[in-house]
């Protein structure tokens, strides 16, 4: 069967990356332009850093996420190894195993980072301190490791590398803000071990590291909390926040999708979701302008259209229908093999290659049924546009299915 993809444009694909951006961009000008700090509040080189990595890891464990804890803790305990060890025996060994760790809690699935979790990273930690502490005279220590020679060392180098590969990787698919956050500390981290000589750009760097974490924590909480997980559209409690702010001229509408109940019943879940998936993305990708495609439960979707009159919307409406009825779906055979290979064996030598569609694979059509109202001396709260709203979508339905009502 074909997924339905959610296209996004390439500027909200990126959205959740400016935060980090404009994080660490401040970073780099107060390290380098700022000012150094008067000796009353030199105090600040290791009271902010500590203060903001110490309030990401405690974030991190309330909302119970694995990779933002294990890089708080990790960085916690180099920024307190800085504080309190000599530099020569713990700088190279921090500026790898912290990445290493990144690395470990990115490639494997998201765990949580309560119980269990937590004390296993903890004992990790404890274990890779005892070996720095049983190496730390054969760990070489090379200053300005980024600027000048002899060249940084190879195993940093790969380590910082990977995290920030995995970070991305993890991040990307979804745009999720919190890899997006982990790669931007990962970077901080890296200009970090660049200037450890120098405590002031080396707090600075890591104090970036704790604000990117803390404020990817909060993004993607708030991200999961007003996001469909299903089809990535905003949900309804998202909606609700929108309908508080509406001021007209605006228009609601409400959209179903014709017969669920039987693509459910006869296919199975799994192609009712890929259906809720299909029709999410048309709705998203036809919803331009100032419209916003809302997941509103169920079945059910909500196109709010801001600065706009029921008689001017009704065109984008039918043409939001007309994008749903013509994108055709495709469920695979039941006896149709899913590894290519093992269906290339089965074909007979002279038979043409039909790699996208098998005898037994269905071509499947959804409709939508939509109604569409805006505010008036009947209808005067948005809550009451909604409702009538879904009044005209049940006219549309009792008319016959995959048609716009008003």
């Amino acid at each position: 069967m074909e997924k339905a993809q959610l296209g996004p444009s390439l500027i909200q694909a990126l959205r959740p990356a400016w935060t980090a951006g404009a994080i660490l961009a401040a970073a780099v000008l107060a390290a380098w332009l700022g000012p150094p700090l008067p000796p009353s509040l030199v105090g600040l080189n290791s009271a902010g850093p500590y203060t903001l990595i110490a309030a990401a890891l405690a974030v991190a464990a309330w909302f119970n996420r694995e990779r933002a804890f294990v890089l708080s803790l990790s960085l916690l305990a180099a920024f307190a190894a800085y504080d309190f060890v000599p530099a020569a025996r713990v700088y190279s060994a921090a500026a790898v195993l912290v990445p290493a760790n990144a690395v470990l809690a990115l490639v494997f699935p998201e765990r949580g980072a309560r119980f269990g979790q937590a004390w296993k990273w903890l004992a990790l930690l404890l274990c890779e301190a005892a070996l720095v502490y049983v190496v730390r005279d054969a760990l070489p220590l090379e200053s300005f490791w980024l600027r000048t020679p002899p060249a940084p060392p190879l195993v940093s180098r790969l380590a910082f590398a990977a995290a920030l590969a995995a970070a991305l990787w993890r991040a990307w698919p979804n745009h999720t803000p919190l890899e997006m956050g982990i790669a931007g500390a990962l970077g901080a981290y890296f200009l970090a071990c660049g200037w450890w000589t120098d405590a002031h750009v080396y707090a600075v760097f890591m104090a970036a590291c704790g604000a990117l974490l803390l404020v990817a924590v909060l993004q993607e909480s708030h991200r999961m909390a007003f996001r469909d997980a299903l089809t990535g559209l905003p949900n309804r409690r998202a909606l609700e926040e929108d309908l508080r702010a509406l001021e007209p001229p605006y228009v609601v509408a409400m959209v179903d999708v014709d017969h669920f109940k039987k693509f459910n019943d006869t296919h199975g879940h799994d192609i009712g979701d890929q259906v809720l998936k299909l029709v999410a993305a048309r709705l998203d990708e036809t919803a331009e302008g100032a419209a916003r495609a809302f997941r509103y439960g169920g079945e059910e979707f909500t196109v709010l259209f801001r600065n706009a009159h029921l008689a001017e919307v009704m065109p984008r409406l039918e043409a939001m229908r007309a994008a749903v009825e013509m994108h055709k779906m495709t469920i695979r055979g039941k006896d149709r093999p899913k590894d290519p290979k093992e269906g290339a064996k089965r074909r007979t030598a002279g038979a043409p290659a039909k790699p996208d569609f098998d005898r037994t694979d269905q071509l499947l059509s959804v409709t939508v049924s939509i109604g569409g109202a805006e505010p008036g001396k009947r209808l005067k709260t948005p809550q009451e546009v909604v409702k009538g709203a879904d009044e005209a979508l049940y006219r549309a339905k009792e008319r016959g299915r995959n048609r716009v009502s008003r």
